[in-house]
This record gives structure tokens, C-alpha cells and sequence, in this order.
């Protein structure tokens, strides 16, 4: 393993977390890109992830805690299972799951909680649990490979509900700019996680990473800890 401040190298697994960084640093895909794996940018400031472009082996990619918004784009990642970009400034779903459905055609792991792309009731107010459950139909309806969802395993009924009905399920965006601005800076205030209060520090980070089917144990990672045994 390979340590410093800023910089966790295991093996194929990757990390650079709470640097401040608005783009993807160059060096990181200079140096690791040939063989990552596994890459967890999360609690840094980026607006772009152009710069994964060199990472073509990526299977897990972690981009919780940033500034990505609705421009976002993601190079072509055609071994992309998981993804998790909770806790960022995306709004418009529709636009990004067709982005998702283009470049990573083998992604079966998503989360986006605490975007307000995602009505999910715990980081907005004036939603509920329909609100919630229509938006993982129109996911679902654009994402029909998706085996988990934010952090709720994708059910069969769930998958014919959005095969029938997916399509019309499309989620408002807020009424406004100035309204989704406000928003944003309300939920920048405190950063979004479920985790334990002594797991919420960017720079304390520490995870595990178990051979089984994609279970994930990091404790930066907000709905990325999608599978547990007794689920399989």
C-alpha cells in the first residue's frame, strides 16, 4: 500500500479525498490510470470529471461530496458498475441518466442521494416517499440494468412497474433558479451522510474493500455500502 496525506494507493484501488480539487488532478491518471480499478474522489470540490478519461479500466468510481452539476460528463467507461455521486448539485435527472446510458453501459450500482435530483425525503423537506418512489421508476425506466439503487436493492416489481409506466414518471425540476440556488447552499451548509458522527471527516477516511459481490465498506461513501450477505 502506498500512503501519504492526500494520496491512498492498495492495489488497483485509488484515493484522493478532501483536496480541494476542482478537476480530476492529471497525475493521478498518469499514474493510475493503467490499472485503477477503483477511485474515490469524494469531499473534494470538483466541478469536472473530464479528466478520467485515462482511468479506461474503471469499475467503481466515488465522486460523493463535490460541486458536479448538471453539466457534468463522464467519459466512456464501458467496465463501470458503481457509481455513487451523493451529495453533489444535480438537478436535472433526466438529462444525466441519459448521459449514464450512453457511456457506462455496464452500470448496475447508482446513487445520487442528496442531490435534488433526488426527491428523497431525509435532505428535502417538501418531498415524501411517492415522490421518492416515482423517481427510482423513471430511473429505473432509463437504467434498466441497475441492481441497486441509491440504497435500496432493485425489487422485480419494481422493474415491470417502470417497464410499464417508467416513461411517465419523470421528475420536476424546482420552479427556479434562484430557488434550486437557495437550496444548494442550505444543504452546502452541512455535509450530507448517514455515516456515524466519527466517520464524517474527509481527511480521517478509512475503508475496506471485501472480495464478494461488491460489497463495499468505505465510510465516505453515502449509499455506496449497497449489498450486504444476507441480500444475496
Amino acid at each position: 500500500m502506498a500512503y501519504t496525506d492526500s494520496l491512498v494507493v492498495s492495489g488497483t484501488q485509488v484515493s484522493y479525498i478532501g483536496q480541494d480539487c476542482e478537476e480530476v488532478p492529471g497525475f493521478l491518471g498518469e499514474r493510475f490510470g493503467g490499472f485503477a480499478r477503483r477511485l474515490d474522489l469524494s469531499f473534494n470540490r470538483l466541478r469536472s470529471l473530464v479528466g478520467l478519461s485515462a482511468f479506461g479500466e474503471l469499475e467503481e468510481l466515488i465522486v460523493d461530496n463535490n460541486l458536479l452539476g448538471n453539466d457534468l460528463q463522464l467519459p466512456r467507461l464501458p467496465h463501470l458498475h458503481t457509481l455513487t455521486v451523493n451529495k453533489n448539485q444535480l438537478t436535472d435527472i433526466e438529462a444525466l441518466l441519459e448521459h449514464l446510458a450512453e457511456v457506462v453501459p455496464s452500470l448496475e450500482y447508482l446513487s445520487l442521494l442528496g442531490n435534488e435530483a433526488c426527491p428523497n425525503e431525509l435532505v428535502s423537506l417538501d418531498k415524501d416517499e411517492d415522490d421518492y418512489q416515482r423517481y427510482r421508476y423513471f430511473v429505473l425506466h432509463k437504467l434498466p440494468n441497475l441492481k441497486f439503487l441509491d440504497t435500496r436493492k432493485v425489487t422485480k416489481t419494481e422493474q415491470a412497474e417502470a417497464m410499464a409506466r417508467g416513461a411517465f414518471m419523470k421528475v420536476v425540476k424546482p420552479k427556479s433558479e434562484e430557488e434550486s440556488s437557495e437550496r444548494r447552499a442550505e444543504n452546502s451548509a452541512t455535509p450530507y451522510t448517514p455515516l456515524p458522527r466519527g466517520s464524517r471527516d474527509g481527511k480521517n477516511h478509512k475503508g475496506v474493500f471485501a472480495k464478494c459481490r461488491y460489497v463495499y465498506y468505505g465510510k465516505h461513501s453515502e449509499g455506496n455500502r449497497f449489498i450486504r450477505n444476507d441480500q444475496l
